[in-house]
């Protein structure tokens, strides 16, 4: 059993960030209210303005944005969402924590890391010509084909165990040159992470994961601050591989609904390019190195 006064005092600070930070990046011009003459000292909307856009009480908004949002009805929050114009992962993000906010069962603090089931291993093991991932919402790589192996290969040196892309992005001076996009990518580590404390707030090893990456690293706490939140679908990542160089590689990602929490994560590469070459090369590489453990 875990502490629910705590986690309920983690939730209710995380929606006060939430609801504050989103608040403070609309301006009235964007959210089609008049501007009058005069300074005004806030950044973004007032309080009062948000809860005229969302059609509630000056006060209730007030409530809420404390962190008190238990028993607050799906209207209510489609009124927020509307008010502070909040993109799906935003809408999603907020959901998950009203209804955490609201949960009173017995807390069970999520600390197991679930493996990798053996037949989703023979399919990524299938994918000869294309990097293959499997990492949780707390983004611990739990497995991968032989060529997601080697694609990853500098966030293996850290012996930590499980490897873990947060950990390596904010904490492995390497990951700068690896990333060639880094900024993005740490943002998008950072928001990922947001995303899965909403959804997971009793999540034992994600509170200590987010409480090391803040100790250790002002980037973390940087990005940590804006409270942005993401849903992972598809994009490009842009690798320097100290293998074979430099890599653009399309990606997509899926959740595995037979395992909660798991999302396969593919890359590939656009044919006749550079980048197909050198994930051809990678692969060689990968078949000439000794087995490894895919997590």
């Amino acid at each position: 059993m875990g502490d629910r006064k705590q986690v309920q005092t983690d939730i209710r600070r995380q929606i006060r960030e939430f609801l504050t930070t989103r608040r403070a990046r609309l301006t009235p011009e964007q959210a089609g209210l008049p501007v009058y003459g005069g300074n005004r000292r806030v950044k973004g909307l007032r309080r009062e303005e948000v809860a005229t856009l969302a059609g509630i009480s000056v006060e209730y908004y007030i409530r809420l944005e404390r962190g008190d949002a238990a028993g607050v009805s799906e209207g209510v929050l489609e009124g927020i969402n509307h008010a502070l114009q909040l993109n799906e992962a935003e809408r999603a993000h907020l959901s998950d924590l009203v209804r955490a906010c609201g949960d009173n069962r017995p807390l069970k603090l999520v600390s197991a890391r679930p493996s990798l089931r053996p037949p989703v291993q023979r399919i990524i093991d299938s994918m000869t010509t294309t990097a293959a991932v499997v990492h949780n919402g707390r983004l611990d790589v739990l497995g991968a084909n032989a060529l997601g192996r080697a694609l990853y290969e500098p966030m293996y040196a850290d012996p930590t165990r499980p490897v873990n892309t947060a950990r390596f992005a904010f904490l492995d001076p390497q990951a700068r040159t690896f990333w060639r996009d880094w900024e993005r990518i740490a943002a998008d580590s950072a928001n990922l992470l947001r995303a899965e404390a909403g959804r997971n707030p009793c999540d034992h090893d994600l509170t200590e994961l987010i409480g090391e990456l803040s100790t250790r690293s002002e980037d973390f706490r940087v990005r940590w601050a804006r409270a942005d939140v993401r849903i992972h679908t598809s994009g490009v990542k842009r690798v320097r591989h100290p293998v074979v160089g430099d890599l653009e590689l399309p990606y997509e990602s899926t959740p595995l609904l037979a395992d909660p929490g798991q999302i396969l994560l593919m890359y590939t590469a656009e044919p006749d390019t550079p980048s197909a070459d050198a994930l051809r090369l990678l692969a060689s590489w990968a078949a000439s190195q000794p087995s490894w453990d895919g997590a």
